[in-house]
């Protein structure tokens, strides 16, 4: 059966060097949202908790339940309730909309929109809806925003923080409060020369698989999770057989080949049998990978597809989180 390691000795190693720029541990909000980033949420939950972490991200409810017990908070993005959940899970609101849909007596975190356009209260109605949260009965618990390009070079990442500080200098002149205040993902938090919020939002550094601009210095970071696939079969095949569905794989010069238990049915690429995927090691994928299994030269018992999903991102023409995200929440997860 296919399966996913997960590194307990890089994840501790990742936690610890975002732990030095947030200056502590407990700032830090580990993003579990969409299965962990396909690392497991359920497992990376229990080593986020193990690490010191206190605050988790999540997507919706359902994730939120799943994880709450032990973090002091859990914030969910992109869900609406339908009855008021326990004390610790807070709900974003990210339009107008939202605020009379969510119960009474919720914990909520407004978003803010500084540039992005995608989510959130413009800045110059925030005191609008600071206003309309109360008058409904929700419980104000924070304001955040998000960046667009923090992880570009640019001056895009400054002037949106520039609005989100000039958001928060006229709350707090309005005495509304405490809230906690955040607008750092893991690019953002690593382009900041001195953090000063209540929280981070780390998801992909975490992971070990954030990827910015070298003039940036972004610390080592090691990559948590690896995949792997084992050999359903073997064979010898001569010179010219070709491989697979219409037999675009090859062996020139004849050899072994095996196949082994991972295809695009769990969330591995297809891609192009004529730029055939190379695994670490530098063998190639034979020929179509097919919905459930995939060939490759050799008769090992087991082999690697990727120690780093920005790798195998590269040779695909898409990112690494598209790579982390696609792998089927049925293989299984160990940690190692």
């Amino acid at each position: 059966m296919s399966f996913i390691r997960i590194s307990r000795e890089n994840f501790f190693h990742n936690i610890s060097q975002i732990a030095r720029k947030t200056q502590s541990v407990e700032k830090i909000a580990l993003v579990l949202k969409d299965n962990a980033y396909g690392h497991g949420l359920v497992l990376m939950a229990d080593l986020a908790k193990e690490a010191g972490v206190r605050h988790a991200v999540v997507r919706t409810m359902a994730e939120a339940e799943a994880v709450a017990e032990g973090f002091e908070t859990v914030l969910v993005l992109a869900d609406i309730p339908a009855r008021r959940p326990e004390t610790n899970i807070h709900i974003a609101i990210n339009d107008w909309r939202q605020i009379e849909k969510i119960p009474e007596g919720t914990r909520v975190e407004l978003k803010v929109d500084t540039g992005m356009h995608r989510n959130g209260i413009l800045p110059e109605e925030v005191m609008e809806a600071v206003e309309k949260v109360d008058r409904r009965g929700l419980l104000l618990r924070g304001i955040m925003t998000h960046y667009r390009s923090a992880d570009e070079m640019g001056s895009e990442f400054f002037w949106q923080r520039k609005r989100f500080e000039a958001v928060r200098a006229s709350v707090e002149r309005a005495g509304v409060g405490p809230l906690r205040w955040h607008s750092c993902n893991s690019a953002a938090l690593f382009r900041t020369e001195r953090f000063d919020e209540d929280i981070a939002r780390v998801g992909i550094a975490a992971y070990g698989c954030l990827r910015m601009p070298a003039a940036f210095k972004t610390p080592p970071l090691k990559p948590v999770m690896s995949l792997w696939a084992e050999r359903v079969s073997t064979r010898r095949l001569g010179g010219g057989a070709r491989i697979g569905y219409g037999g675009e794989g090859s062996l020139p010069e004849g050899g072994t080949v095996s196949t082994y238990d991972i295809g695009y049915g769990d969330g591995w690429y297809r891609g192009d049998a004529s730029a055939p995927y190379r695994l670490p090691d530098g063998r190639k994928v034979v020929g179509r990978v097919s919905m459930d299994l995939l060939s490759v030269e050799g008769d090992d018992e087991k082999i690697c597809l990727f120690e780093d999903a920005n790798e195998a991102a590269a040779q695909f023409g898409t990112i690494g989180y598209d790579i982390l995200v696609k792998l089927h929440p049925s293989i299984p997860r160990i940690a190692v």
